[in-house]
């Protein structure tokens, strides 16, 4: 069986890697599209972000204390900002969630520069707090918010005695429900992956399987003392391995653009991924690749020749941009098991969590034993079509 299998396999792939065009449709090219589309993604948000820094934003303070109005007042401001003194209201702080208003709160304790004084001379053990409003899905107000923290973090650092026994002595307070750039990223990366991965898929699946019936190489196979399942299996794991590196080729084109996004620093735009996220991604890119490549076969072996596989796969393919567009119709991931038991949606669902930074390794793990019961189910029904003449000799 194994050595059957084998043959299989690498018929698939002698005729794969012996074809420049469809190494290069199937492997290179997603890969490539993703680095060019998120660095130039990039590019553009590091433009909105000049932007930003030309845009003015008012900066309310409380309790203005005279040891930081020079900071505040002077060369230290960004230049965009119109700073007003005065008192604010919990009805202020609210209106801070609306993302086109530019505004940004601070709040000292009315005698914040007697309370320095005094925890300076010991006579105190309370670190005077700071309290800092700001929207961080308001580009011009996450701007200044980073630079005024970094401002105001090197004041504390100068009158704290022990800083490894302080309390943190300032609050942030971000009224936005989530970061600009995770809500960027964890809405539209995880559809254009989804598209690569099945560009790929598509230029390789429908020649393997429609292609051997158009051009009357299945009937030699079929007749050859070769157990259907084995053909069925050979097909699907040279197709999926195959897949799969168009799959790493879109993760490397991933890795390698991240860091164009990853620029824009002064924004805080989300872009801090950990080795853990990529790891994830990867094993949700790769059995997202295998389910994409079980489907298409099945459709492959249904179709007559190549042209009425592509003319099959288009509708199949609809429903993938559907599942790829829901991210834009919702808040976040869902939270639902049984999200994570369907077949497409829930690699986008796992990718979506993954951009948000709401990393959840049960529902990743759920994804992939979904996404292998899938394809072990696309193994048994090609075996079915390989056993029915039917289906395999349709004029």
């Amino acid at each position: 069986m194994k050595s059957n299998i084998w043959t299989i396999i690498k018929k698939e792939f002698a005729r794969f890697f012996g074809d420049k065009q469809l190494i290069f449709t199937a492997v290179i090219m997603p890969g490539l599209l993703i680095y060019l589309i998120y660095s130039l993604m990039g590019t553009g948000i590091n433009n909105m972000i000049a932007d930003s820094e030309n845009q003015q934003i008012t900066l309310q303070v409380e309790n203005m204390p005279e040891s930081m109005s020079t900071m505040l007042l002077a060369h230290n401001v960004p230049p965009m900002c119109k700073v007003e003194l005065g008192p604010f209201s919990d009805n202020d702080i609210k209106k801070l969630n609306d993302k086109e208003l530019n505004l940004l709160l601070i709040r000292f304790p009315s005698d914040f520069d007697q309370q320095v004084e005094d925890y300076n001379s010991l006579q105190s053990e309370a670190i005077p707090n700071i309290e800092i409003y700001y929207n961080s899905a308001n580009m011009a107000s996450n701007i200044v918010y980073d630079r005024l923290h970094d401002e105001i973090m090197s004041f504390e650092r100068g009158y704290q005695i022990n800083e490894s026994e302080a309390a943190e002595p300032t609050k942030q307070y971000d009224v936005a429900d989530e970061s600009i750039g995770s809500m960027i990223w964890s809405k539209i990366l995880p559809m254009l992956i989804l598209m690569m991965l099945f560009s790929g898929v598509m230029a390789i699946a429908p020649s393997a399987i429609a292609g051997e019936k158009e051009r009357g190489t299945i009937a030699t196979l079929l007749v050859t003392p070769m157990k259907r399942n084995e053909l069925a299996i050979g097909k699907i794991v040279s197709l999926s391995c195959i897949a799969l590196l168009s799959g790493i080729s879109s993760f490397i084109g991933i890795a390698l653009s991240l860091p164009n996004m990853i620029s824009a620093e002064d924004a805080n735009l989300g872009f801090d991924y950990t080795f853990n996220d990529y790891i994830a991604l990867m094993f949700i890119i790769f059995s997202s690749v295998l389910i994409m490549a079980s489907a298409v076969s099945l459709l492959s072996a249904l179709a007559k020749d190549v042209k009425n596989a592509g003319t099959m796969i288009t509708p199949f393919m609809l429903v993938v941009m559907l599942c790829g567009l829901m991210p834009l119709m919702q808040d976040g991931a869902s939270e639902s098991i049984t999200t994570y038991c369907i077949p497409f949606y829930n690699s986008i669902q796992a990718m979506t969590a993954v951009f948000a930074h709401n990393l959840n390794w049960g529902f990743v793990a759920i994804t992939l034993a979904a996404n292998i019961v899938f394809a072990s189910v696309a193994v048994w029904g090609l075996t079915k079509m390989f056993n029915s003449e039917k289906v395999m000799f349709s004029k």
